[in-house]
Protein backbone atom coordinates (compact mmCIF):
# COMPACT_ATOMS: atom_id res chain seq x y z
CA UNK A 1 0.00 0.00 0.00
CA UNK A 2 1.37 3.41 -1.22
CA UNK A 3 0.24 6.13 1.19
CA UNK A 4 0.63 10.09 0.97
CA UNK A 5 0.32 12.24 3.56
CA UNK A 6 -0.26 16.00 3.78
CA UNK A 7 0.44 18.17 6.88
CA UNK A 8 -0.18 21.57 7.96
CA UNK A 9 2.46 23.54 8.54
CA UNK A 10 1.25 25.74 11.33
CA UNK A 11 2.58 24.14 14.37
CA UNK A 12 4.75 21.05 14.54
CA UNK A 13 1.80 18.84 16.33
CA UNK A 14 0.80 18.33 12.76
CA UNK A 15 3.81 17.25 11.45
CA UNK A 16 4.91 15.08 14.75
CA UNK A 17 0.95 12.54 14.37
CA UNK A 18 1.80 12.67 10.65
CA UNK A 19 5.70 11.29 11.25
CA UNK A 20 3.78 9.02 14.01
CA UNK A 21 1.44 7.22 11.50
CA UNK A 22 4.41 7.01 9.04
CA UNK A 23 6.65 5.04 10.63
CA UNK A 24 3.87 2.60 11.80
CA UNK A 25 3.34 2.26 8.09
CA UNK A 26 6.81 2.48 7.00
CA UNK A 27 7.78 -0.33 9.45
CA UNK A 28 5.01 -3.04 8.43
CA UNK A 29 6.24 -2.68 4.69
CA UNK A 30 4.41 -0.01 3.18
CA UNK A 31 5.58 2.76 1.07
CA UNK A 32 4.96 6.38 2.30
CA UNK A 33 5.24 10.20 0.92
CA UNK A 34 5.17 13.23 2.75
CA UNK A 35 3.68 16.11 1.67
CA UNK A 36 5.11 19.55 3.67
CA UNK A 37 6.33 22.75 3.90
CA UNK A 38 8.78 24.94 5.62
CA UNK A 39 9.58 23.57 9.28
CA UNK A 40 7.53 20.57 9.04
CA UNK A 41 9.47 19.38 6.31
CA UNK A 42 12.92 20.13 7.34
CA UNK A 43 11.07 17.52 10.14
CA UNK A 44 10.48 14.82 8.32
CA UNK A 45 13.56 15.25 6.03
CA UNK A 46 15.75 15.01 9.53
CA UNK A 47 14.02 12.32 10.16
CA UNK A 48 15.08 10.14 6.77
CA UNK A 49 11.40 10.61 5.50
CA UNK A 50 10.64 11.31 1.42
CA UNK A 51 9.11 14.28 1.60
CA UNK A 52 7.87 16.30 -1.67
CA UNK A 53 7.43 20.38 -1.16
CA UNK A 54 3.66 21.92 -1.20
CA UNK A 55 2.55 25.18 -0.97
CA UNK A 56 1.01 26.64 2.49
CA UNK A 57 -2.15 27.38 3.32
CA UNK A 58 -2.85 29.24 6.48
CA UNK A 59 -0.22 31.35 8.75
CA UNK A 60 -1.36 31.63 12.30
CA UNK A 61 0.23 35.57 13.63
CA UNK A 62 -0.18 36.31 17.47
CA UNK A 63 0.86 39.64 19.14
CA UNK A 64 0.25 40.78 22.62
CA UNK A 65 -0.51 37.36 24.11
CA UNK A 66 -3.43 36.54 21.52
CA UNK A 67 -3.70 35.03 18.14
CA UNK A 68 -4.51 38.15 16.28
CA UNK A 69 -7.24 37.06 13.72
CA UNK A 70 -6.81 40.25 11.41
CA UNK A 71 -3.01 39.50 11.21
CA UNK A 72 -3.44 36.22 10.65
CA UNK A 73 -5.58 36.73 7.51
CA UNK A 74 -3.36 39.51 6.16
CA UNK A 75 -0.18 36.64 6.35
CA UNK A 76 -1.83 33.96 4.75
CA UNK A 77 -2.65 36.22 1.91
CA UNK A 78 0.14 37.74 1.65
CA UNK A 79 1.77 34.02 1.63
CA UNK A 80 -1.19 32.53 -0.72
CA UNK A 81 0.86 30.91 -3.72
CA UNK A 82 -0.65 31.09 -6.89
CA UNK A 83 -1.35 27.68 -8.78
CA UNK A 84 -1.24 26.28 -5.31
CA UNK A 85 -4.02 23.87 -6.26
CA UNK A 86 -2.21 22.18 -9.51
CA UNK A 87 0.88 22.04 -8.06
CA UNK A 88 -0.74 19.69 -5.18
CA UNK A 89 -2.79 17.90 -8.09
CA UNK A 90 0.38 17.20 -9.64
CA UNK A 91 2.17 15.56 -6.90
CA UNK A 92 -0.81 13.26 -6.43
CA UNK A 93 -0.52 12.43 -10.27
CA UNK A 94 3.04 11.85 -9.62
CA UNK A 95 3.10 9.48 -6.40
CA UNK A 96 0.34 7.58 -7.66
CA UNK A 97 -0.70 6.76 -4.02
CA UNK A 98 -3.57 4.05 -3.05
CA UNK A 99 -4.70 6.57 0.02
CA UNK A 100 -4.53 10.25 1.03
CA UNK A 101 -4.31 11.15 4.60
CA UNK A 102 -4.31 14.84 5.24
CA UNK A 103 -3.81 16.47 8.76
CA UNK A 104 -5.93 19.61 8.25
CA UNK A 105 -4.21 20.35 4.89
CA UNK A 106 -7.74 20.90 2.70
CA UNK A 107 -5.43 21.15 -1.04
CA UNK A 108 -4.34 17.94 -0.06
CA UNK A 109 -8.17 16.67 0.47
CA UNK A 110 -9.63 18.65 -2.53
CA UNK A 111 -6.41 17.17 -4.97
CA UNK A 112 -7.31 13.27 -3.58
CA UNK A 113 -10.90 14.41 -4.12
CA UNK A 114 -10.59 15.26 -7.76
CA UNK A 115 -8.39 12.05 -8.48
CA UNK A 116 -11.06 9.64 -6.80
CA UNK A 117 -8.91 8.66 -3.97
CA UNK A 118 -9.98 7.35 -0.66
CA UNK A 119 -8.84 10.04 1.70
CA UNK A 120 -9.17 10.23 5.58
CA UNK A 121 -8.27 13.59 7.46
CA UNK A 122 -6.93 14.00 10.70
CA UNK A 123 -8.20 16.77 12.78
CA UNK A 124 -8.75 17.80 16.28
CA UNK A 125 -11.14 20.39 15.86
CA UNK A 126 -14.20 20.93 13.49
CA UNK A 127 -15.65 24.01 14.87
CA UNK A 128 -13.16 26.66 13.63
CA UNK A 129 -15.67 28.90 13.47
CA UNK A 130 -15.36 29.87 17.04
CA UNK A 131 -11.97 31.64 16.06
CA UNK A 132 -13.91 34.29 13.89
CA UNK A 133 -16.49 34.94 16.69
CA UNK A 134 -16.35 38.51 18.99
CA UNK A 135 -14.05 40.12 16.36
CA UNK A 136 -16.73 42.18 14.34
CA UNK A 137 -19.31 41.78 11.86
CA UNK A 138 -16.93 41.31 9.05
CA UNK A 139 -15.23 38.31 10.69
CA UNK A 140 -18.05 36.67 11.88
CA UNK A 141 -19.55 36.62 8.16
CA UNK A 142 -15.71 35.17 7.02
CA UNK A 143 -16.26 32.86 9.59
CA UNK A 144 -19.63 31.73 8.44
CA UNK A 145 -17.87 31.16 4.73
CA UNK A 146 -14.78 29.28 6.45
CA UNK A 147 -17.97 27.35 8.34
CA UNK A 148 -19.51 26.23 5.16
CA UNK A 149 -16.79 25.21 3.62
CA UNK A 150 -14.99 23.07 5.67
CA UNK A 151 -17.97 21.20 6.98
CA UNK A 152 -18.68 20.34 3.21
CA UNK A 153 -15.15 19.08 2.90
CA UNK A 154 -15.59 16.86 6.18
CA UNK A 155 -19.06 15.62 4.91
CA UNK A 156 -17.55 14.20 1.30
CA UNK A 157 -14.18 12.29 2.80
CA UNK A 158 -14.10 8.41 3.61
CA UNK A 159 -12.96 9.86 7.25
CA UNK A 160 -13.10 11.87 9.98
CA UNK A 161 -9.99 10.84 12.41
CA UNK A 162 -9.59 11.93 15.51
CA UNK A 163 -6.30 11.99 16.98
CA UNK A 164 -7.57 11.68 20.74
CA UNK A 165 -8.87 9.28 23.28
CA UNK A 166 -12.50 8.26 22.67
CA UNK A 167 -15.03 9.90 24.98
CA UNK A 168 -16.02 10.72 27.76
CA UNK A 169 -12.09 11.06 27.48
CA UNK A 170 -11.55 13.14 24.29
CA UNK A 171 -9.26 15.94 25.62
CA UNK A 172 -10.46 18.30 22.04
CA UNK A 173 -14.16 17.52 22.95
CA UNK A 174 -15.22 20.84 23.03
CA UNK A 175 -13.91 22.14 19.88
CA UNK A 176 -15.62 18.49 18.09
CA UNK A 177 -19.07 19.12 16.25
CA UNK A 178 -20.53 16.71 13.73
CA UNK A 179 -23.11 17.12 10.59
CA UNK A 180 -25.67 14.09 10.42
CA UNK A 181 -23.34 13.45 7.35
CA UNK A 182 -20.15 13.04 9.58
CA UNK A 183 -20.81 10.81 12.22
CA UNK A 184 -20.77 7.62 10.74
CA UNK A 185 -16.93 8.77 9.28
CA UNK A 186 -15.59 9.61 12.43
CA UNK A 187 -12.98 7.20 14.12
CA UNK A 188 -11.32 8.33 17.27
CA UNK A 189 -7.60 6.67 16.78
CA UNK A 190 -6.51 7.36 20.18
CA UNK A 191 -3.15 9.76 20.21
CA UNK A 192 -0.90 9.65 17.49
CA UNK A 193 2.51 10.07 19.79
CA UNK A 194 6.01 9.60 18.20
CA UNK A 195 7.21 7.96 20.84
CA UNK A 196 5.65 4.74 22.57
CA UNK A 197 6.24 4.97 26.45
CA UNK A 198 8.45 1.94 26.88
CA UNK A 199 11.20 3.30 24.03
CA UNK A 200 12.10 6.26 25.89
CA UNK A 201 14.73 6.18 28.52
CA UNK A 202 13.85 8.75 30.79
CA UNK A 203 16.03 11.52 31.13
CA UNK A 204 17.23 11.59 34.89
CA UNK A 205 16.64 15.34 37.13
CA UNK A 206 16.27 16.67 40.56
CA UNK A 207 13.02 15.67 42.13
CA UNK A 208 10.52 16.95 41.64
CA UNK A 209 11.19 18.17 38.12
CA UNK A 210 8.84 20.33 36.07
CA UNK A 211 9.77 20.75 32.72
CA UNK A 212 7.80 23.88 31.02
CA UNK A 213 7.70 24.03 26.73
CA UNK A 214 6.69 27.78 26.96
CA UNK A 215 9.07 29.27 24.75
CA UNK A 216 10.22 32.73 25.57
CA UNK A 217 9.61 34.67 22.35
CA UNK A 218 7.24 37.04 21.18
CA UNK A 219 4.18 37.28 22.94
CA UNK A 220 4.59 34.24 24.90
CA UNK A 221 7.73 35.78 26.52
CA UNK A 222 5.68 37.55 29.34
CA UNK A 223 4.85 33.57 30.46
CA UNK A 224 8.25 32.66 30.34
CA UNK A 225 9.45 35.06 32.52
CA UNK A 226 7.10 34.35 34.99
CA UNK A 227 7.61 31.04 34.68
CA UNK A 228 11.68 31.49 35.73
CA UNK A 229 10.76 33.71 38.10
CA UNK A 230 8.19 31.45 39.71
CA UNK A 231 11.09 29.06 39.59
CA UNK A 232 13.51 31.38 41.61
CA UNK A 233 10.87 31.02 44.36
CA UNK A 234 11.23 27.04 45.88
CA UNK A 235 14.38 25.46 45.08
CA UNK A 236 12.81 22.37 46.13
CA UNK A 237 11.67 22.12 42.56
CA UNK A 238 13.74 21.94 39.66
CA UNK A 239 13.12 23.11 36.36
CA UNK A 240 13.59 23.13 32.97
CA UNK A 241 12.76 25.82 30.77
CA UNK A 242 12.68 25.32 26.62
CA UNK A 243 13.55 29.42 25.84
CA UNK A 244 13.38 28.75 21.63
CA UNK A 245 16.35 28.62 19.50
CA UNK A 246 15.71 32.12 18.99
CA UNK A 247 16.55 33.42 22.31
CA UNK A 248 20.12 34.14 24.29
CA UNK A 249 19.42 32.16 27.69
CA UNK A 250 22.55 34.17 28.66
CA UNK A 251 20.38 37.17 28.40
CA UNK A 252 18.76 36.42 32.00
CA UNK A 253 22.18 36.39 33.94
CA UNK A 254 22.60 33.99 36.75
CA UNK A 255 20.32 31.36 37.13
CA UNK A 256 19.26 29.96 40.15
CA UNK A 257 20.39 26.70 40.91
CA UNK A 258 17.27 24.24 40.61
CA UNK A 259 16.53 25.83 36.77
CA UNK A 260 18.21 24.67 33.63
CA UNK A 261 17.13 26.80 30.60
CA UNK A 262 17.37 24.95 27.14
CA UNK A 263 17.20 27.06 23.81
CA UNK A 264 15.76 23.60 21.89
CA UNK A 265 15.01 20.12 22.30
CA UNK A 266 15.43 17.94 19.24
CA UNK A 267 14.03 14.81 21.55
CA UNK A 268 11.80 15.80 24.08
CA UNK A 269 10.08 12.53 25.44
CA UNK A 270 13.13 11.86 27.76
CA UNK A 271 12.65 15.12 29.14
CA UNK A 272 9.11 14.21 29.60
CA UNK A 273 9.03 10.70 30.48
CA UNK A 274 12.03 12.45 33.56
CA UNK A 275 9.55 14.67 34.48
CA UNK A 276 6.45 15.37 37.19
CA UNK A 277 5.18 17.84 35.75
CA UNK A 278 4.87 19.55 32.40
CA UNK A 279 4.06 23.16 31.44
CA UNK A 280 2.57 23.85 27.83
CA UNK A 281 0.32 26.21 25.77
CA UNK A 282 -2.48 24.42 25.21
CA UNK A 283 -1.48 22.60 21.70
CA UNK A 284 -3.57 19.25 21.46
CA UNK A 285 -0.32 17.27 20.10
CA UNK A 286 1.64 18.55 23.05
CA UNK A 287 -1.32 17.54 25.71
CA UNK A 288 -1.89 13.67 24.18
CA UNK A 289 2.44 13.68 24.21
CA UNK A 290 2.71 14.57 28.24
CA UNK A 291 -0.79 12.14 28.95
CA UNK A 292 0.74 9.49 26.54
CA UNK A 293 3.44 9.42 29.15
CA UNK A 294 1.27 9.80 32.20
CA UNK A 295 2.14 13.33 33.01
CA UNK A 296 0.17 15.98 34.38
CA UNK A 297 -0.38 19.28 32.94
CA UNK A 298 0.09 23.21 33.69
CA UNK A 299 -1.57 24.44 30.56
CA UNK A 300 -1.40 28.35 29.49
CA UNK A 301 -3.04 28.43 26.34
CA UNK A 302 -2.64 31.68 23.63
CA UNK A 303 -5.15 34.12 24.40
CA UNK A 304 -8.29 34.64 22.16
CA UNK A 305 -7.12 31.01 20.83
CA UNK A 306 -10.75 29.15 21.40
CA UNK A 307 -8.79 25.73 20.63
CA UNK A 308 -6.24 26.01 23.63
CA UNK A 309 -8.56 27.76 25.54
CA UNK A 310 -10.85 24.84 25.65
CA UNK A 311 -8.25 21.90 25.27
CA UNK A 312 -6.31 23.59 28.54
CA UNK A 313 -10.30 23.85 30.33
CA UNK A 314 -10.46 20.14 29.98
CA UNK A 315 -7.56 19.34 31.40
CA UNK A 316 -8.90 20.48 34.52
CA UNK A 317 -12.10 18.60 34.31
CA UNK A 318 -10.64 15.25 33.94
CA UNK A 319 -8.04 15.79 36.90
CA UNK A 320 -5.15 15.88 35.04
CA UNK A 321 -4.03 19.14 35.51
CA UNK A 322 -4.88 22.63 35.84
CA UNK A 323 -5.77 25.89 33.03
CA UNK A 324 -3.59 29.33 34.16
CA UNK A 325 -3.41 32.54 31.86
CA UNK A 326 -0.67 34.81 30.63
CA UNK A 327 -2.33 36.81 33.82
CA UNK A 328 -1.16 34.10 36.49
CA UNK A 329 1.52 35.61 38.73
CA UNK A 330 4.72 33.82 39.38
CA UNK A 331 3.54 33.10 43.17
CA UNK A 332 0.28 31.70 41.86
CA UNK A 333 2.43 29.50 39.43
CA UNK A 334 4.45 28.27 42.02
CA UNK A 335 0.69 27.44 43.63
CA UNK A 336 -0.51 25.83 40.88
CA UNK A 337 3.20 23.52 40.71
CA UNK A 338 2.48 22.98 44.34
CA UNK A 339 -1.27 22.00 44.29
CA UNK A 340 -0.59 18.97 41.54
CA UNK A 341 2.73 17.98 42.73
CA UNK A 342 0.98 17.20 45.87
CA UNK A 343 -2.06 15.93 45.34
CA UNK A 344 -1.27 12.42 43.93
CA UNK A 345 -5.06 12.24 42.36
CA UNK A 346 -3.49 14.54 39.37
CA UNK A 347 -0.91 11.90 38.69
CA UNK A 348 -3.52 8.94 39.00
CA UNK A 349 -5.43 10.20 36.49
CA UNK A 350 -2.81 11.09 34.07
CA UNK A 351 -1.20 7.12 34.94
CA UNK A 352 -4.58 6.18 33.97
CA UNK A 353 -4.34 7.99 30.34
CA UNK A 354 -0.76 6.80 29.36
CA UNK A 355 -2.02 3.13 30.13
CA UNK A 356 -4.70 3.84 27.86
CA UNK A 357 -2.58 5.30 25.17
CA UNK A 358 -0.49 2.67 25.26
CA UNK A 359 -4.18 0.25 24.87
CA UNK A 360 -5.53 2.04 22.04
CA UNK A 361 -2.01 2.15 20.63
CA UNK A 362 -3.41 5.06 17.68
CA UNK A 363 -0.69 4.67 15.00
CA UNK A 364 -1.44 0.58 14.80
CA UNK A 365 -5.27 1.15 14.63
CA UNK A 366 -4.72 3.63 12.04
CA UNK A 367 -2.59 1.75 10.22
CA UNK A 368 -4.87 -1.44 10.52
CA UNK A 369 -7.52 0.58 9.23
CA UNK A 370 -5.76 2.47 6.10
CA UNK A 371 -4.88 -1.47 5.24
CA UNK A 372 -9.00 -2.59 5.52
CA UNK A 373 -9.70 0.37 3.08
CA UNK A 374 -7.37 -0.28 0.73
CA UNK A 375 -8.41 -4.33 0.73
Amino acid sequence: MKTLIFMCGEGLGHTGRCLSLGRELISNGHEVVFGAYGYSKELVEKSGYPVRNIPSEIKLVGKGGSLSMRDSIGATLKNAQLLGGPRVLKIVDEVKPDVVVSDSYYLGILAAKARGLPVNVIVNQTRMDEFFKNRGIPFEILGGIAKGFYTKVFEHVDRVVIPDYPPPYTVCRRNLAFTEEMVGKVFYSGPLVRRRYGEVKARRFGRPHVLSMIGGFGYRERIFNNMLEAAGLDGKVHYTLVSGPSVDAGKYGRLPPNVEILPFIEDPFPYIKGSDLVVAPGGHSTIMEALSFGKPMLSIPDMLHSEQENNASVLGEEGVGLRLSHHTPPKVILECVRQVLGDRGYARNAARLRRLSAELDGPVALRKLLEADAG
